[in-house]
């Protein structure tokens, strides 16, 4: 139900996951009436991968979280992560409200042990084709000490080699320069503690024009310093998108040119769209949740069910245990 446009986007895109994946059985949370009339819609009110969990409330986007933990037992954001903490769902995807699904996931699921703090990681392309780099944290935490920051840069880690199979990835801390004498005191001492680690591979500072020149497989930083960096790429991507196309409708040459070029620029665009990388995982909780962007569209939210399934398949928060267990 939640999302800038809610069932719109997201039924569609659940039909679409589960004819992608026969193995995939989605339950579906929220008003039971108006859930069934868009299945209706897309001739799926009868689709035997779909199922519907009705739910009387539901959390607006604008709620604060601590009201929405509090009131909303009964919203589908709640009975989501309820189905999750009771077994009955293997993973959760939404694209409500960031706060109050942080909250709830964390009342609900707990913490792995030896977590403090769950983070929330996504991908992002980097200059290398089929190379991509996790970043860490994305907004869940405004601010993180080097202990938190430790902990993500394991965390992070495990996602980027169990989802995206990257062997002994290379982890990296964001900070204002490369020299061991820049930043604050709080990333100097995640860097010591980082450079003394046995699990972590880690290769020093990078700084904010290098998110995305595959110096590093996992790029750890606190969530405010990580959602600004993470809008501000997105930002630049859809600029330069609109600009190429701007520039090839206005000038005679350019469209000559871009008919040519078609095929290689619509491999670009496919390869930079900010969609195909949506889906925020909220890392650090014994269960998997997967934050989608609330103004995804079709394809945006698909990815972000697609991401649930890779962590399920590959049993992350299992794994991420296993590794805080070897650091101790």
């Amino acid at each position: 139900m939640g999302g800038d446009k809610g069932p719109l986007i997201t039924i569609p895109a659940a039909i679409k996951a589960v004819e992608y994946l026969p193995h995939l059985n989605l339950i579906l949370c929220g008003d039971q009436d108006v859930i069934t009339k868009h299945l209706e819609t897309h001739n799926s009110a009868s689709h035997p991968q779909l199922s519907i969990f009705h739910c009387s409330e539901s959390v607006s986007m604008d709620e604060k979280p601590a009201i929405a933990l509090r009131t909303k037992k009964d919203s589908s954001m709640r009975k989501m992560l309820d189905l999750v903490s009771d077994g009955q769902a293997d993973a959760c995807v939404s694209a409500g409200n960031t706060g109050a699904l942080f909250a709830t996931a964390h009342f609900v699921l707990k913490t792995i042990p030896g977590v403090e703090r769950p983070a929330l990681i996504s991908a992002l392309p980097t200059n290398e084709d089929g190379r991509n780099v996790f970043m860490l944290d994305l907004g869940a935490n405004v601010f993180c000490d080097a202990s938190v920051l430790y902990q993500f840069a394991i965390m992070g880690a495990v996602l980027a080699e169990e989802v995206d199979g990257i062997s002994n990835p290379r982890v990296a801390l964001l900070n204002m320069g490369e020299e061991d004498i820049k930043g604050s005191d709080h990333i100097k001492l995640t860097g010591n503690l980082l450079k003394e680690s046995q699990v972590v591979n880690y290769v020093g500072f990078v700084e904010g024009n290098d998110i995305l020149t595959n110096k590093a497989d996992v790029i750890v930083c606190d969530g405010f310093v990580g959602n600004v960096a993470l809008k501000t790429c997105e930002g630049v991507a859809r600029m330069l998108f609109k600009k190429l196309q701007l520039f090839l409708s206005k000038h005679v040459f350019a469209r000559i040119v871009g008919k040519l070029l078609a095929p290689s620029i619509k491999k670009l665009f496919k390869s930079l769209n900010p969609d195909q990388y949506n889906g925020a995982s909220l890392i650090g909780l014994r269960g998997i949740v997967v934050k989608s962007h609330g103004n995804a569209n079709e394809n945006a939210f698909f990815a972000a069910i697609m991401e649930a399934v890779k962590e399920v398949e590959r049993q992350v928060p299992e794994k991420i245990q296993e590794k805080l267990e070897q650091s101790v």
